[in-house]
């Protein structure tokens, strides 16, 4: 009740100026967003974009995932400290596509779960970020089905003159909550035709404390009541003597950016971009807090190292003769490794799970512009080669012998090509229409090279689908600020590697296993948005909803016609996703802000969200439909303090809401669900100097205790926040 309250008291708040806009008031038609691939005013765009561009919450923030959580407009997921998965209108994981300065981080190994592939993208040299909701296929293709996440790095700056020029910035930052040391610098180094940019981020986190307020109905929920050491050859669970250090959880990683841009002319640009992440072995807490008969189930489980390896290059004009006036050609290259090692309790058998993803991509955009409008022509292809592989070492023996691989263990690879046309066409008297259309192309290969452990009863899965997806949309601006828009989209998502091969399990007793039957996803949307903007407030909604065919969910399935099999040991269900569903899922944001005082502004968010499934038998929740959501704050500004006073908070996700056949994770829940929760926030940043900045903030400053839906972790408790930057 209490956040339908604040839902009521903020409707009609604007969905595109919020807290993390600048302080200084800026008309939503002057707004440019890049969310159509060519720079583009987003009065002219149907769907709702939201852009953040406030260094101080981009910068500010542990990782790329926490900016989405605290800017309050997506809804993240954690199952580790080194995690974040985005939830974009109830469609999270493989059904939300990430961008990286146009390069899709999405590969055939993105899971239907939850993700921490975001975090590897340097939240200290990021530029800006943008959210597309709703499906997204025109322009960017399989997976966009919720939405679009589109991070902007930095790029380098020219200056006017020959002679080269130095200038960069050095940032220190700490936050007590999860001992976190972070360093970062970033060089610019430039004339009026070259520029090179290099940015090297070094980051420790210790282990995360968890809240210590706890509610009275749950109050032992999230206490880590023991931990797990191996001593002269034997495991023990220790009591933990701090139930609020959620031990093991720390981690490293260590971030290096180098871009090189070249301009012979004002019409021509080069730009190559080198991106490199490699983090330490990441725990997976959730799995390390598993019990059975009392006893810890496993003694180690953790990702390996995360490896992100990124090269692509850019080449733009514009001004060019003939139809299409602007251009850019983009070619990249992604390496990219991640594993999984784990060892039951009192067991000497450790299992290790690789998987090496190398991507090969190239897209060309070509842009038309007149009075009337412009047209969009694009096409793209992606080739993604996986290779996975796994081994059993005996801790005692150090012999090593063979188990399942995660996927295919054979050549395994997928191919994306796509061929789009999107058009903006100004219909006058304030009117616009966006209409587009798209084929796609997905062709899959994996060869089951040894199948004596889990005795498929096939050797290769192939598949080769077709898609069609398009958009029609109509928006009117109005010129004393009101604006309104209607769209129709649609989306696809083609099964991936993850989905067609994958063995895992998601709990012990719980095994998923192959379905080569599985089709392709769509989604088809309608939405509608309302806003006013001024200079003094902003106010508008934001409505939805969207049909789910051929809906992938994971349910219970029969191996080699059994439907229990023995996996790891253990006797264990067997499911597996599968094409049986139907499903609607609807929602509405409104936010907004309103001026109070000059350069202080009251600004809020909220959204709620609803997903249903019918198998044809019944109907059940849809699982990955996050609680209702938000944020409230108070923020003033001017050039040399900004201060925020904000709230973040969730509604109650009861128990009846859960899918308990899919990845909700109702066991790191209470007995009820997931209890609602609000936390109170500072953050300032104060300017002496147009060379130095100094930052103090607290998180959860009543130290609530509180945990995010569908997470295996708790949040962090009362965090004091310092950083310091140094510009030269």
């Amino acid at each position: 009740m209490r956040n339908l309250l604040l839902a009521v008291l903020f409707f009609g708040m604007s969905a595109n100026l919020l807290a993390q806009q600048d302080t200084t008031a800026t008309k939503l038609q002057d707004v440019v967003v890049l969310a159509n691939k060519f720079p583009t005013l987003s009065k002219n765009i149907v769907q709702r974009v939201e852009l953040i561009t406030d260094k101080n919450l981009i910068n500010q923030q542990a990782n790329t995932a926490d900016i989405l959580t605290q800017s309050g407009q997506v809804f993240v997921q954690k199952s580790q400290l080194g995690g974040g998965s985005p939830v974009i209108r109830g469609f999270e994981a493989s059904r939300v596509l990430l961008m990286v300065d146009g390069v899709r981080l999405n590969n055939a190994i993105f899971r239907a779960g939850h993700l921490q592939n975001i975090i590897t993208v340097d939240n200290m040299i990021l530029d800006r970020v943008e959210i597309n909701y709703g499906p997204s296929s025109t322009l960017y293709g399989s997976d966009a089905l919720g939405g679009v996440v589109n991070l902007y790095t930095k790029n380098p700056k020219l200056n006017e003159s020959s002679a080269f020029k130095l200038n960069g910035n050095f940032i220190q930052r700490y936050a007590s909550g999860q001992n976190e040391n972070r360093t970062h610098v970033d060089i610019n180094i430039a004339n009026n035709k070259w520029a090179y940019l290099t940015s090297f981020t070094n980051s420790s986190f210790g282990d995360m404390r968890q809240g210590n307020n706890r509610s009275a109905d749950y109050p032992d929920f999230g206490k880590r009541l023991f931990y797990v050491t191996r001593e002269n050859g034997v495991d023990i669970a220790k009591v933990n003597d701090n139930v609020n250090y959620q031990r093991v959880t720390g981690y490293t990683q260590t971030d290096l950016l180098q871009k090189i841009l070249y301009k012979p002319n004002d019409n021509t640009e080069h730009l190559l971009n080198i991106q490199l992440s490699n983090s330490s072995n990441i725990n997976r807490y959730d799995r390390l807090t598993e019990t059975s008969n009392g006893l810890p189930v496993y003694a180690e489980w953790y990702y390996g190292p995360q490896k992100r390896n990124m090269v692509s290059y850019k080449f733009a004009a514009k001004k060019l003769k003939g139809y299409f006036q602007d251009a850019f050609v983009m070619a990249n290259y992604q390496n990219i490794e991640e594993s999984r090692i784990s060892r039951k309790f009192k067991s000497n058998n450790k299992d290790f799970r690789t998987e090496k993803v190398n991507v090969v991509g190239v897209n060309a955009d070509l842009l038309h512009t007149d009075s009337n409008g412009d047209v969009h022509l694009g096409v793209e292809s992606y080739f993604d080669f996986v290779n996975s592989t796994a081994f059993r070492n005996n801790i005692a023996t150090n012999a090593n012998s063979a188990i399942t691989t995660r996927y295919s263990d054979g050549p395994t690879s997928m191919a994306y090509h796509a061929i789009y046309l999107q058009q903006t066409k100004f219909l006058g008297a304030g009117w616009v229409l966006n209409d587009g259309i798209r084929l796609n192309v997905v062709q899959m290969n994996a060869q089951f090279k040894d199948t004596s452990l889990m005795h498929f009863p096939f050797t290769e899965a192939k598949q080769t689908n077709a898609a069609v997806t398009g958009n029609l949309g109509l928006a009117y601006n109005a010129d004393n600020g009101y604006r309104v828009a209607f769209g129709l989209s649609s989306g696809f998502r083609n099964p991936n590697i993850d989905d067609l091969t994958k063995v895992f399990d998601t709990h012990t007793g719980y095994v998923v296993v192959p379905n080569r039957d599985l089709k392709p996803e769509y989604t088809y949307n309608s939405e509608i948005n309302v806003s006013k903007n001024t200079n003094a407030y902003a106010w508008g909604a934001s409505v939805f909803y969207t049909m789910f065919k051929n809906a992938a969910v994971v349910d219970k399935f029969t191996f080699n016609g059994q439907s229990k099999i023995m996996y790891q040991g253990v006797l264990s269900d067997v499911y597996a996703p599968q094409n049986k569903a139907t499903a609607n899922v609807y929602g509405f944001n409104v936010n907004g802000r309103l001026e109070i005082l000059h350069n202080t502004n009251l600004t809020a968010t909220y959204t709620y969200t609803k997903g249903t499934y019918k198998d044809g038998v019944s109907e059940m929740p849809l699982d990955h439909i996050p609680p209702t959501y938000g944020r409230i704050g108070l923020k003033h500004g001017n050039s040399k303090l900004n201060a925020e006073l904000f709230s973040i908070f969730n509604g109650w996700k009861h128990m009846s809401d859960y899918n308990l056949n899919g990845e909700d994770n109702e066991g790191y829940a209470t007995k009820d669900g997931m209890p609602s929760w609000m936390t109170l926030n500072l953050s300032t940043a104060y300017v002496p100097t147009k060379n130095l900045s100094l930052g103090f903030q607290i998180e959860n400053i009543t130290d609530k205790n509180y945990r995010y839906f569908a997470s295996g972790i708790s949040a962090i408790g009362r965090n004091y926040i310092l950083s310091c930057k140094i510009s030269f």
